[in-house]
């Protein structure tokens, strides 16, 4: 018999509270999306798939939306989501994406929310950034911020986007770029594979502040 996503949610709120309180997390880069949300300037925060666990914990006051999938294990996070404060807009690539990022766009507008997006999913290729975060952002309009996360160490699931679930008490580096925004020559003028290649290049740049730490030591693999 499978519980409902109202009774499970809550359960999982505090779990998750609880195991994010163990972190020792360092952000980086931080006062810069935090000035311009107090200038009133709307974000898109663009990451990893792999590397989501960690940022909802330190969302402090600012406002998000996400994408979340209409699956059922979509609806349990959505329902934790929500009870942690954040707004959802359910879809994927395969099931009602594009209203997804509908009602993503009409959120961001209305309530003044800053996005989310996980730019290499739902489904992979794993690390490859998709044009959703730089469309959205160049429509709303709010500004990219590329963020990193690394666990120190972590479990790491044997899905396609090997997620990485920082074990307790381990050290995690939240690392933010720099907010920019999307090019209207690019974008209007035909190429956006630029944007998405500088994109691509600045995720790939963003290193923890102390760049010979080696990235995460696996646990043992998780099934997923």
């Amino acid at each position: 018999m499978k519980i409902p996503p109202g009774i499970v949610s809550p359960m999982i709120n505090v779990l998750y509270r609880l195991w994010c309180s163990t972190l020792h997390i360092v952000q980086t880069g931080r006062e810069g999306p935090d000035r311009l949300d107090a200038e009133g300037r709307l974000l898109m925060f663009a990451l990893f798939h792999d590397e989501l666990f960690t940022l909802m914990h330190v969302r402090r006051g600012l406002r998000l939306v996400t994408v979340v999938s209409r699956s059922r294990d979509g609806e349990y996070l959505a329902r934790l989501l929500h009870s942690m404060g954040l707004k959802t807009a359910r879809g994927s690539s395969s099931r009602g994406g594009f209203s997804a990022l509908r009602v993503m766009l009409r959120l961001m507008r209305r309530e003044r929310r800053h996005g989310v997006i996980t730019v290499d999913g739902p489904i992979g290729p794993r690390h490859i950034v998709k044009q959703g975060a730089i469309s959205l952002a160049f429509r709303v309009p709010a500004l990219l911020v590329p963020v990193r996360l690394f666990p120190g160490r972590a479990a790491v699931f044997r899905s396609w986007d090997r997620f990485q679930l920082p074990l307790p008490f381990s050290r995690v580096d939240i690392v933010f770029g720099s907010p920019y925004a999307v090019s209207a020559a690019d974008f209007k003028g035909g190429e956006p594979e630029r944007e998405r290649l500088e994109l691509q290049r600045r995720l790939n740049e963003l290193r923890p502040p102390d760049t010979d730490r080696p990235a995460a030591r696996p646990a043992a693999p998780v099934e997923g």
